[in-house]
């Protein structure tokens, strides 16, 4: 039977069809692999609180720059709390000087929620400031007020990273007793709670050894006009002049003195402790007397020196190896109970025992520093120049001190690097 040419044709191509090579479905590529997950950071804000401005700026960038620093250092380590990665930010304000200005920047750090602060520079800043970081329960270290009323309060949240008035007071004044014998003396104030406590204090140990002194004179710590209080003390002539206050009114008081002829020896509190005064007062400041309720700032850690050089390119003026210590050790108690609340690391930092820039910092029962040291110093060449360290009731030479300064902590080492792929 003859089959029709179509139904060939057909066939043909169904056959082909049938015979036809199969195609293999396309490989589906792996799906990529999802990125790992940025860690979590947390910011953790650090309050410092100093005057920025006025006559006293130059000591209130120094404790500003002790804090930055050692927040610096701190972010440089690369640290976790609590898990997570941490950043830390500076919180700086200016009080001013002035306790109005302070307690409205107190304020405004609680209400940013700040873990803990560094300040204030001044007591009489300081004191009714702590009110209000106790009452949100926020803990406060100062590097600079020295009131005793500081930690009288029985605030648990306060501390202090320098010594007390009623240590440094009595420090200077018995420094002026062995070495310059004073029959009379004139004591001077700026009115302020540090001025007038300072003074209180060296006062009182003056009277205690038979000393002679003068009915109270005073100032304000904006007076820069001396002459009228000079020339009444000058007819009693006082072996020794003792003035509480800061450098900023201390200069010209010390230089007016020697216009008017005033030949007393001249002593100040760690406020006027600077080199700021030779400036303020010129050649009438060589010579003078004057207290720290710490260490000199020359016998600093080299750590922090070199740190402080290095990135502000200028050297340390007075508090700022303290302020640098408190920074470092809301850090460390922070580590310590691996938590930024204030609540949880609390215990942490008042049980803390701390090797730092200003040597070994642990606290007493009250917030006060434990057997803080006490420097005296003279004036020579333009230059605040320790003479005495007192530590233990020991009076000790920089060099000596030095030898017994525990190391400061080493910086956290970086984690190590992963093994190249195959070894």
């Amino acid at each position: 039977m003859r089959i029709p040419g179509a139904v060939v044709a057909v066939a043909a191509a169904l056959a082909m069809i049938g015979c036809g090579k199969k195609e293999e479905p396309k490989p589906v590529a792996p799906a990529a692999a999802p990125a790992p997950a940025a860690p979590e950071v947390i910011t953790v804000k650090i309050g410092s609180v100093a005057p920025l401005t006025g006559g006293i700026a130059h000591l209130g960038k120094d404790n500003e720059n002790g804090v930055r620093l050692a927040i610096d250092e701190a972010n440089a380590e690369g640290m976790k709390i609590g898990g997570k990665a941490v950043k830390f930010e500076v919180m700086s304000e200016d009080d001013q000087a002035d306790p109005k200005v302070g307690n409205t920047v107190a304020q405004k750090l609680v209400d940013a929620k700040v873990a803990g602060v560094v300040g204030h520079l001044n007591s009489g800043t300081t004191i009714p400031a702590s009110a209000i970081y106790n009452q949100a329960g926020i803990p406060m270290i100062s590097g600079s007020a020295t009131n005793p009323a500081l930690t009288e309060q029985g605030f648990k949240t306060v501390f202090r990273v320098v010594g007390r008035d009623d240590q440094q007071g009595p420090a200077v004044a018995n420094y002026l007793l062995t070495q310059k014998k004073p029959k009379v003396a004139a004591v001077i104030d700026d009115a302020t709670a540090y001025g007038e406590g300072l003074a209180n204090e060296v006062e009182k140990t003056l009277k205690a050894a038979g000393v002679q002194v003068l009915p109270r004179e005073k100032g304000t710590d904006k007076t820069v006009d001396w002459k009228a209080v000079l020339t009444k003390i000058k007819a009693k002539k006082p072996d020794v002049v003792f003035y509480g206050g800061m450098d900023a009114t201390g200069g010209p008081l010390l230089k007016q003195a020697r216009e008017l002829k005033i030949g007393s020896v001249f002593s100040f509190g760690d406020g006027a402790c600077t080199d700021k005064m030779a400036e303020l007062a010129g050649e009438a400041a060589e010579g003078l007397i004057c207290s720290q309720a710490g260490i000199p700032v020359q016998a600093a850690g080299k750590r922090f020196l070199e740190g402080y050089k290095a990135k502000f390119n200028i050297d340390p003026i007075l508090y700022s190896p303290f302020t640098y210590d408190a920074a470092k050790m809301l850090v460390a108690a922070m580590q310590k109970a691996d938590s930024a609340d204030p609540a949880k690391y609390l215990p942490a930092l008042a049980a803390l025992d701390y090797n730092g820039a200003s040597g070994n910092v642990q606290f007493d029962a009250k917030g006060d520093r434990k057997d803080a040291e006490m420097t005296v110093f003279t004036l020579k060449g333009g230059k605040i120049t320790p003479l005495a360290i007192i530590k233990g009731g020991k009076s000790l030479t920089l060099d000596e001190y030095a030898a017994l300064m525990p190391p400061a902590p080493a910086p956290a080492a970086a984690p190590a690097a992963a093994p190249a792929p195959g070894k």
